[in-house]
């Protein structure tokens, strides 16, 4: 098989769109996420369903060709590698001024275009996501960028992260530093299953748009 093809699927993809695994020194498959690693790799579609697959059909052990344990909780260990990685990185773009927080911050970031993206608590309450979104559906509508949202942490990790306290609503902006958190944003929220709320956004818009080109 080609190194970059996933063991479950069989199909090749980019390495951005799999997860490495390499067995340990003690014969334990292990995730390498940043994909540095010594040893030879094998190579799963990084979503959880496609490595619990690999792990209850003994793929692991079929791609190295040897007697390797898998952790019970390899899918959890993945996750929690990955939520790591993201909140680390947002602490950094914090630092660099490439983070704004509050509701009010937030939606002004988004109405002129500053944002990347949007992070909402996993508290958030109803009527304050429904107003950023609101917003992000406005700059849409204005001919300005697409800018998704993510609910992938609790307050108390988002403000750990932060620096802060009761982090409900953030903005991570347009910038080099929101970009490298972007990457891996995207890489934990498709591990998860992907964000309802983006393809809700984005289809409410497209059907808005459609229902406009019918009345001319």
């Amino acid at each position: 098989m080609n190194d970059r093809t996933c063991i479950v699927t069989r199909r090749q993809a980019e390495a951005d769109e799999l997860i490495r695994f390499v067995v340990g020194p003690d014969s334990a498959v292990v995730p390498d996420i940043k994909r540095n690693l010594p040893g030879r790799g094998c190579w799963v579609t990084a979503d959880r369903l496609h490595i619990e697959k690999a792990a209850a059909k003994n793929l692991f052990g079929r791609a190295f060709k040897a007697q390797v344990a898998v952790p019970a909780d390899l899918g959890d260990m993945v996750d929690g590698l990955l939520s790591r990685s993201a909140l680390g990185m947002l602490g950094l773009a914090r630092k660099a001024g490439a983070v704004v927080l509050g509701a009010a911050k937030v939606e002004a970031a988004v109405r002129d275009g500053q944002a990347l993206f949007v992070l909402h608590a996993a508290e958030a309450s109803d009527d304050g996501v429904r107003k950023i979104s609101q917003a992000r559906r406005a700059t849409v509508h204005l001919g300005g960028p697409a800018i998704l949202a993510y609910k992938l942490f609790p307050e108390a990790e988002l403000s750990l992260a932060l620096g802060g306290t009761n982090v409900i609503h953030a903005a991570v902006l347009a910038q080099d530093a929101g970009k490298a958190v972007e990457k891996r944003m995207v890489a934990l929220d498709r591990y998860r299953g992907g964000t309802p709320d983006d393809l809700a956004m984005l289809a409410a818009v497209a059907d808005e748009d459609d229902a406009a080109e019918d009345m001319e």
